[in-house]
């Protein structure tokens, strides 16, 4: 049994300590709040911005996780500090750094993105990533530490609270037969992550040393649409087939005059007007991690959301 850390209580964080605990590993959680141990997960209240804090807490564990999660419109302020103590706690603890990515890092792609695809990124919160994997990475060439990155497309299950998913958030339109409202076109393809894929990718990464030295993709199912995937989600709630329309970009401009985050949004725009597909055959041929089926996805994510109802 090998002691693992993860720094974020999240959706990210709780998921990951689960899939870790399933492995028979001893799981300790670090958070700015901290939380209640049980009998396979310790939790303890660490400032992830205070590397000597952070060092001392993942003392003795084979990997140290980042699923650390700062609000949507301070990741240029908030990232960089947490990003540093994390490094500077694995490099003096000789954890293996797993970083929960995103892809952001690529930019606008012209294809189907892969761990090899030009990291172009043009947006605010994407250099903000690709700064921290650039410097991740420098250590590692450096010999000073070992890392590795996890890559997921948007999350979708019944562990993503609404506000973290496109999909989730719609739930209730669904079920009233409400008009859904997206953002961007709702009928280009994109992959879609599922949390418990996401957490079983992050375990992996941490305890194989092939994974070691670059980033992965979180496997996905093929790319669905927004308006597929909701009509997918309302077929399985038994409500009727969905409405769905795209945000005009213009309004989305002028909320965020006001709403920050909505400033975030727009951003990104280039994430939601053409496909936006992950390709991650690669961690399945060498780890033989497949995508949850997406009937499944589905399935657990409407039972879910029925139970809070």
């Amino acid at each position: 049994m090998a002691l693992h850390v993860i720094v974020g209580k999240g959706p990210v964080g709780a998921t990951t300590a689960a899939a870790l605990v399933e492995r028979g590993h001893e799981v300790r959680v670090l958070s700015r709040s901290g939380g209640t141990s049980t009998a396979t997960v310790e939790h303890r209240q660490v400032d992830a911005t205070d590397a000597a804090a952070l060092a001392l807490a993942a003392r003795g564990a084979d990997a140290l996780y980042n699923a650390v999660n700062p609000a949507y419109h301070r990741w240029a302020t908030d990232w960089p500090p947490v990003a540093t103590a994390l490094l500077a706690a694995a490099e003096r603890t000789g954890a293996v750094l797993v970083t929960m990515g995103n892809l952001y890092v690529y930019g606008r792609p012209s294809g189907p993105m892969t761990p090899h695809s030009p990291l172009a990124a043009t947006d605010v919160k994407g250099r903000v990533r690709l700064a921290m994997w650039e410097q991740a990475l420098e250590a590692h060439r450096a010999g000073r530490v070992r890392v590795t990155e996890a890559r997921a497309a948007d999350f979708v299950g019944p562990q993503v609270p609404a506000d973290h998913s496109h999909l989730v958030r719609q739930l209730p339109a669904l079920r009233a037969g409400r008009r859904a409202w997206v953002v961007g076109d709702p009928d280009v393809p994109r992959s879609w992550a599922y949390l418990p894929d996401v957490a079983a990718t992050l375990a992996v990464l941490g305890t194989d040393e092939r994974a070691w030295g670059r980033a992965w993709h979180v496997p996905s199912t093929a790319a669905r649409s927004q308006r597929e995937a909701l009509t997918d989600l309302a077929a399985a709630m038994d409500a009727p087939e969905p409405r769905v329309s795209g945000l005009p970009w213009g309004f989305l401009r002028a909320i965020g005059v006001a709403v920050p985050i909505m400033r975030e949004v727009v951003d990104i725009q280039h994430q939601f007007d053409q496909a936006f597909v992950v390709d991650s055959a690669e961690t399945t041929a060498t780890f033989g991690i497949a995508a949850t089926p997406w009937d499944e996805v589905v399935a657990a994510t409407v039972a879910q959301a029925a139970l809070s109802v």
